[in-house]
C-alpha cells in the first residue's frame, strides 16, 4: 500500500509556520519515498512550497473566497487522500482536511489546537510535547504514521537570485573593501513585532564599522520605506535592497553572514537555510517560535508582555523597544564570533 499512498498536509499559513511545518514533510518524505505528497497552502504564500522538492504538489486557494473554497474541495476529494493532516489547528484548516474526504484525518490534541472547535473535525489526534518548539510539536503528528524520528530538516532546495542586483550585493561588498554582507529585515506583519528603524540604523553602522561586513535592508510590500529610514539612519553604511522574491530571501540568507530581524517570515526562511541569526521577540515566545540552532540568539521581551500573541500591543510602548541598542550589538558580536569559529 505504501507505493500508493496519499497523503494531504493542510497548513493554509502564514510564511514562517509554513517553514515550520517542513520537517514533516522531510519524515513523511524518508518514510515513504514514493508518497504523493501534496499541501493545501494560502495562495499568497505558495511560492514557498516551489523550493521544496518533498512536496509532490502544491494546491493553492484563496480561503478568503467561498467559490474558490469550494473549488478547492472538489479537486481535493478527486484525489481520494488515504490521510489528511491538519498542521494549523483551526476550524477553518480542520474542515478542509475532514472536507478533503480523506480516510484519517489527523490533528493535535485538544490541549493544542488554536481553535478547540477544530477537533470534531479529526479522526485521530496526536499529544505533542509540552512545552515544545511548534517545530518539535508538528513532529508529533508524523507518530500516526509510525514515525519515531524526530529529526528536524528542511527540505528546501535554495535557487540562485534571480535578478542581477541581489546576485551583485557580494560584489559590492568586496567593492568597499567589506569581506561579506548581512541582512537586516525591519518589517513584520504585526506592529509590535517591529524594533525601531533608527536602532536597526545604528546596528547596520555597527556591522559596517565593526564587522567589516555590509549591511542590506530587505523588504516586502509596503515596506520601502520603513526599510529606506533604516538605510538613512546608518548614515550611508546600509544598502538597500531591491524587490526580493521568496526565492531571492533563500539565496540571500544562504550567502549572508548574518540576519537580524523580528519574529517574521524571513527569519524563518533565513534559519532554516542556516544563515547565523540574532532575532528580535517581543509578544511571541523564542522558546515556542524562535530559531532552533542552539547558536542563534534570540533577544527576548516575552516574559515582560502582557499582549502575548496578540497584533496589537496594549501597552503605549512595545516590549520590544526595550531591547536596547548596546544590547543587540553584543548579541551581534557573540553570534558572529560563534559563526567563524565553526567556520
Amino acid at each position: 500500500m505504501a507505493e500508493s499512498l496519499k497523503i494531504l498536509l493542510v497548513r493554509l499559513g502564514a510564511l514562517g509556520d509554513i517553514v515550520h511545518g517542513l520537517p514533516v514533510a522531510a519524515g513523511l518524505r524518508a518514510r515513504y519515498p514514493d508518497v504523493q505528497l501534496d499541501w493545501l497552502v494560502d495562495a499568497r504564500h505558495a511560492a514557498l512550497l516551489e523550493f521544496v522538492p518533498a512536496i509532490s504538489r502544491r494546491i493553492a486557494v484563496d480561503g478568503r473566497h467561498w467559490g474558490a473554497a469550494i473549488g478547492a474541495v472538489r479537486a481535493l476529494r478527486r484525489e481520494r487522500y488515504d490521510a489528511a493532516v491538519d498542521l494549523q489547528g483551526l476550524v477553518k484548516s480542520a474542515a478542509f482536511a475532514r472536507l478533503s474526504g480523506a480516510t484519517r484525518v489527523v490533528g493535535f490534541s485538544r490541549g493544542h489546537l488554536r481553535e478547540k472547535a477544530a477537533g470534531a473535525f479529526y479522526t485521530e489526534r496526536c499529544e505533542p510535547p509540552s512545552p515544545a518548539h511548534v517545530v518539535d510539536k508538528n513532529l508529533a503528528l508524523l507518530g500516526a504514521f509510525g514515525i519515531a524520528s524526530r529529526e528536524t530538516r528542511f527540505p528546501i532546495v535554495v535557487p540562485p537570485p534571480s535578478s542581477a542586483a541581489l546576485a551583485g550585493i557580494p560584489g559590492v561588498a568586496e567593492s568597499r573593501g567589506l569581506r561579506g554582507y548581512a541582512l537586516i529585515n525591519p518589517g513584520a506583519a504585526w506592529p509590535n513585532k517591529r524594533w525601531p528603524p533608527q536602532r536597526f540604523g545604528e546596528i547596520a553602522a555597527a556591522l559596517a564599522t565593526g564587522h567589516a561586513l555590509l549591511p542590506v535592508v530587505l523588504w516586502g510590500p509596503g515596506e520601502q520605506a520603513l526599510a529606506s529610514s533604516v538605510v538613512d539612519a546608518s548614515g550611508g553604511a546600509a544598502a538597500l535592497a531591491p524587490p526580493t522574491s521568496i526565492g531571492d530571501i533563500l539565496a540571500l540568507a544562504r550567502g549572508a553572514r548574518l540576519f537580524v530581524s523580528g519574529d517574521t517570515g524571513p527569519l524563518h526562511l533565513a534559519a532554516a537555510v542556516g544563515a547565523p541569526v540574532v532575532a528580535l521577540f517581543g509578544p511571541t515566545d523564542p522558546a515556542r517560535n524562535g530559531p532552533w540552532d542552539p547558536a542563534d540568539i534570540s533577544l527576548s521581551r516575552y516574559a515582560d508582555c502582557v499582549c502575548h500573541y496578540q497584533r496589537r500591543c496594549r501597552r503605549s510602548r512595545a516590549c520590544i523597544d526595550d531591547v536596547s541598542v548596546d544590547e543587540a550589538r553584543a548579541a551581534i558580536d557573540r553570534r558572529l564570533t560563534a559563526a567563524e569559529l565553526h567556520a
